[in-house]
């Protein structure tokens, strides 16, 4: 968990007893299938990169996983549905950490905040910049231009999700209400990439795994990635970082990751804890997962993944706060934003 400064006081508190050096816990053994609710589109970032980890899961623990996708309201719904569900350890989501950080600063779920999950982390995604194949933008630079005139249509999965925030980040660090391109909300990462390959948007700031397959197909042409460093994706040449032209941008890796509500037997999270740290962090698959649709890589489990996580949680809560969109403050989650 975290403190009023965001900094890490412990995650997992569910076992505890188990770091105070209490008897190990009994191995849980599931005796029926896992849900794990993804809250976005078939298709999209999240819904990838979790039926990658749920085989490996699967084998794990012995007992079948299935994927439930439930989208709607950038992810919101199906994450409350996995809160909602019974506390058993049957009902998990998945999703960018981020998100689940700050759906009640949004007020899109109520009284939530990342206190709820124990966190498993897997690949860290960057959002990237492409323009429909046939847009004559041959750079950031240009598209920025663009972005000013208010005819720009640029497709998300909604202002909750990776793209939303990338667009947000963007007009933040440009100039605000000069830049009136409009936002296009698609159900999800994988139509919004779709929406602008087939030329219904311009553009789309989705996920870098949503998008390299389009644009290894010469439907999309990439930009820039939102990172200070260049991405290089297997089979494409290295998409320049956009502080090449917003050198002022903060820019911070949205982790990805497996999510169990808390309040199951302490069983469960020790069982699964020690098979995530087991197989999925050493996953050959995960690795070429990542190295083949631009991710990065680098899992982590309980209080590791938590401090791991938190500077985007932070920056991504106290980002809404500076663009008007909290209806609570971040303090109230136990996040406390920088001073300007």
């Amino acid at each position: 968990m975290f403190a009023q400064n965001g900094t890490v006081l412990t995650a997992a508190a569910v076992l505890a007893l188990v770091a105070a050096g209490a008897p190990a816990m009994a191995e849980w053994k599931p005796d029926k299938p896992i849900n794990i609710i993804v809250p976005w589109s078939a298709g999209g970032s999240t819904d990838q990169v979790t039926r990658v980890v749920a085989p490996i899961l699967e084998e794990a623990l012995g007992t079948p996983i299935v994927i439930v996708n439930q989208p709607g309201a950038s992810g919101s719904i199906g994450t409350k549905a996995a809160l909602d569900a019974p506390r058993d350890g049957y009902t998990w989501t998945a999703n960018a950490i981020a998100n689940n950080a700050t759906y009640s600063v949004t007020g899109m779920i109520e009284g939530t905040s990342i206190n709820d999950y124990y966190v498993m982390l897997h690949v860290a995604n960057v959002p990237v910049v492409s323009v429909n194949a046939d847009r004559p933008y041959k750079d950031f630079g240009e598209f920025l231009e663009a972005m000013k005139t208010g005819d720009v249509k640029i497709g998300t999965a909604g202002v909750n999700s990776s793209g939303g925030m990338a667009m947000a980040a963007i007009k933040e660090a440009a100039g605000g209400a000069d830049l009136t391109a409009r936002m296009v909300t698609y159900d999800g990462g994988n139509p919004a990439v779709l929406a602008a390959a087939s030329g219904e948007v311009d553009a789309t700031t989705q996920l870098a795994t949503e998008q390299t397959e389009m644009i290894k197909a010469g439907k999309l042409r990439s930009l820039a990635v939102l990172s200070d460093k260049e991405l290089v994706v297997e089979g494409l040449d290295p998409i320049p970082p956009v502080t090449q032209w917003l050198p002022e941008m903060p820019v911070a890796p949205d982790y990805f990751g497996v999510f169990i509500p808390v309040g199951a037997p302490a069983e469960v999270y020790e069982t699964v804890g020690k098979a995530w740290e087991e197989k999925v962090m050493t996953s050959a698959a995960m690795q070429a997962y990542a190295s083949e649709r631009g991710a990065v890589f680098d899992p982590s489990v309980g209080d590791a993944a938590m401090a791991k996580a938190m500077p985007v949680v932070i920056a991504e809560a106290c980002a809404r706060v500076t663009r008007g969109e909290a209806v609570i403050d971040p303090s109230e989650i136990g996040i406390t934003c920088p001073a300007e």
